[in-house]
């Protein structure tokens, strides 16, 4: 038979007895000291209680962000043996204003993906970042984390993609001046300069089942530690999401992002 738990007053009296012998031997050393006032509670107030309330976002900001990945296979439904290159390259062909012309804003990008051939992902010169590999559905399948940069800027796009159906689906895109990098169980973490000195921006996106995607779920400016003489990359926020999706089916401590 189990034992009843101990309740609240017999612990209290316990730690009573245990601590008088002590009290007496050693006098005021080490007793109990105050942490001086407590701040009073405030409990939350409602502004402008007869304004009416809105129905619709002001703005879209594309917080379902997917699309599926036209012609590239995904062998045994396993990312591991889908190239990386080759999702960027359908990208860069999926979105020629971005990247085709001498006047689009990732132009280098383009010139600089034939590159890859030789060097391949992760490696100097080609702009694809070594890809990373994590379950962040929670199905027991890897999902594929792909970076990029945005030349000749200084911005990095941030890609996740998993398969549904047998097809390669984005299930989340960002670009920003990116300082690093994060997956902390099912979300991806990114940090990014900010104009304040001694700050930085700690945007979250984690994965949600009801609307098979990662949401952006924290959006946040965040003390760095120190302190700078200025912004970093001289932008103001926010960032631009992708490009528009094509809709498809489909906060744990940060810990640095890992390959397998």
């Amino acid at each position: 038979m189990p034992h009843p738990r101990p309740t609240r007053t017999a612990l209290a009296l316990a730690a009573v007895a245990l601590f008088a012998p002590a009290a007496a031997g050693c006098g005021d050393a080490g007793g109990l000291r105050g942490a001086g006032a407590t701040p009073t509670a405030v409990s939350p107030e409602k502004l402008w209680p007869d304004l009416p309330a809105a129905s619709s976002p002001a703005f879209d900001i594309d917080e379902v962000n997917t699309e599926v990945v036209k012609g590239v296979a995904v062998p045994a439904d396993d990312l591991h043996r889908v190239d990386p290159v080759e999702v960027v390259r359908r990208e860069i062909a999926a979105h020629p204003g971005d990247y085709d012309g001498s006047e689009a804003p990732y132009r280098e990008t383009a010139d600089r993906i034939a590159d890859c051939a030789e060097s391949g992902a992760g490696r100097t010169p080609c702009p694809v970042l070594r890809p990373y590999y994590r379950d962040l559905t929670g199905d027991g399948r890897d999902e594929l984390a792909l970076g990029f940069r945005q030349l000749p800027g200084d911005l990095t796009a941030v890609r996740v993609y998993t398969v549904d159906r047998h097809r390669l689906v984005r299930i989340m895109g960002w670009e920003d001046a990116v300082g690093a990098v994060e997956l902390a169980g099912r979300s991806v973490i990114i940090r990014s300069p900010s104009e304040v000195a001694g700050y930085e921006y700690r945007l979250q996106w984690t994965w949600d089942q009801d609307q098979r995607a990662m949401l952006l779920t924290h959006d946040e400016m965040v003390r760095t530690g120190g302190r700078d003489d200025g912004p970093r990359d001289g932008r103001t926020r926010p960032p631009r999401p992708t490009s528009a999706p094509t809709s498809a089916p489909g906060a744990s401590p940060s810990v640095p992002v890992s390959g397998r």
